[in-house]
C-alpha cells in the first residue's frame, strides 16, 4: 500500500507527476487521477488504482494550447472553432492521436480526448508538469465520480502516491465530449456544456446514438458508471417516491411526506447537477439502500443530468 501525500502545492504535486507516478487533482467538473501521458507505466498505475477496463479511454488535460500537437496529429475545422470558444472548459474533444501517446491511454483506439481546464488549480499544477497529463475521473471505477478531496481519499487512500487538495468542484458533473475526428461533429458524452452551446458555434453536430460503436472513443459510455451503492429509482413526481428512513430523495421539488432518511431539494438544474455525485457518496455513507431521483428535461444541463441519473439506474437492473 503507497502513502498518498496530501498537498494544497501544485508545485509539489507535480513532482510526482515527474517521478512517474499518479495524482489527483481538483477541475471545474470533476476530480481527475492524472500521469504523464508519455509514460506507459505511469498510466498503467491509474488503471491498477481505479480497478478501470484497459480499453476505457483517458482524456489528456493540458496546460497550453500548443501542447495539442504533441499528442493530436490534426485539429479538424470544426475542433478548431469549438476549442477557440471553449479552451479552457469543460469541453474535451476527440482528434486522431499522435503516435507516441500511449495506448494504453487510449483504450487501444487511434483517436485522443483532449481539454484543458479552467479551474487556477489545476492550470497551475498542469503547467508545473510540464507535459499533457492523461486522467480519468479519481474515483473507483464505476463509483459516483468525486466532487472533493475527501471523496478521492475514500477512493483512493494508499492506492496512489498524492492528493492536490482544492476545494469542492463547482460543476459537478464531467466535460462534454464531442468527436471531431470526421468532417460531421459527434456528440459522444453529455456534460457541462449543453448540445444547444455546442451547436451555437458548430450548427452541424448530432448526437450519437446509444448503439454508435464511435461513443468508446469517450469514457463514460459503456461498462458501469456513476453508480451508488444504494440502488437508484427515476421518479418523474416526488409522490411516486416511497417513503422510507432507508430510502433517500433528490429532486427538483419536494415530496409531500417525510419518512426520508435523506432529502435534498435542488431548486435548479445547475444545483441539481452539482449535487447528485455528493449526495450519492452521502447516501452511501448513510448505508441508504434506496435513491430515489427525479427526472427533469433532458435539455441545455439536462441532457447530462439525465445520463448520469440513467447510468446509475441502469447499474442497478
Amino acid at each position: 500500500m503507497l502513502h498518498t501525500v496530501r498537498t494544497t502545492s501544485p508545485e509539489e504535486a507535480a513532482t510526482f507527476i515527474h517521478q512517474g507516478e499518479v495524482v489527483a487533482f481538483p477541475t471545474e467538473t470533476v476530480y481527475g487521477l492524472g500521469a504523464d501521458v508519455f509514460n506507459a507505466a505511469a498510466i498503467q498505475r491509474i488503471f491498477e488504482a481505479k480497478g478501470r477496463p484497459a480499453d476505457n479511454p483517458l482524456i489528456v488535460h493540458l496546460a497550453t494550447l500548443d501542447q495539442i500537437a504533441d499528442v493530436a496529429e490534426t485539429v479538424t475545422p470544426a475542433a478548431a472553432a469549438l476549442i477557440q470558444h471553449f479552451f479552457p472548459g469543460p469541453l474535451t474533444v476527440i482528434l486522431p492521436k499522435c503516435p507516441d501517446v500511449s495506448d494504453r491511454a487510449t483504450g487501444g483506439l487511434n483517436t485522443v480526448g483532449v481539454r484543458m481546464p479552467d479551474h487556477p488549480l489545476a492550470q497551475a499544477f498542469l503547467e508545473a508538469c510540464g507535459c499533457p497529463v492523461a486522467a480519468p475521473s479519481a474515483n473507483r471505477s464505476g463509483r459516483p465520480s468525486p466532487t472533493s478531496w475527501e471523496a478521492v481519499h475514500a477512493d483512493l487512500n494508499g492506492r496512489i502516491a498524492c492528493i492536490l487538495q482544492g476545494d469542492r468542484t463547482p460543476a459537478g458533473l464531467e466535460s462534454t465530449v464531442v468527436d471531431c475526428k470526421q468532417s460531421v461533429p459527434l456528440l459522444l458524452r453529455a456534460g457541462v456544456i449543453s448540445l444547444e452551446t455546442l451547436q451555437s458555434v458548430w450548427p452541424d453536430i448530432e448526437v450519437a446514438a446509444p448503439n454508435d460503436p464511435r461513443a468508446h472513443r469517450s469514457p463514460g459510455t459503456r461498462y458501469r458508471h456513476y453508480a451508488p451503492r444504494a440502488r437508484v429509482q427515476l421518479v418523474a413526481s416526488p409522490d411516486e417516491a416511497t417513503p422510507h428512513p432507508e430510502a433517500a430523495y433528490i429532486g427538483r421539488d419536494v415530496p409531500s411526506s417525510g419518512g426520508f432518511g435523506k432529502i435534498l431539494r435542488c431548486e435548479t438544474v445547475d444545483r441539481y447537477a452539482h449535487e447528485l455525485f455528493a449526495f450519492f457518496r452521502d447516501c452511501d455513507a448513510a448505508h441508504l439502500r434506496i435513491i430515489y431521483c427525479q427526472t427533469v428535461s433532458a435539455t441545455g444541463l439536462g441532457r447530462a443530468l439525465m445520463d448520469r441519473l440513467q447510468r446509475a439506474a441502469a447499474s442497478h437492473t
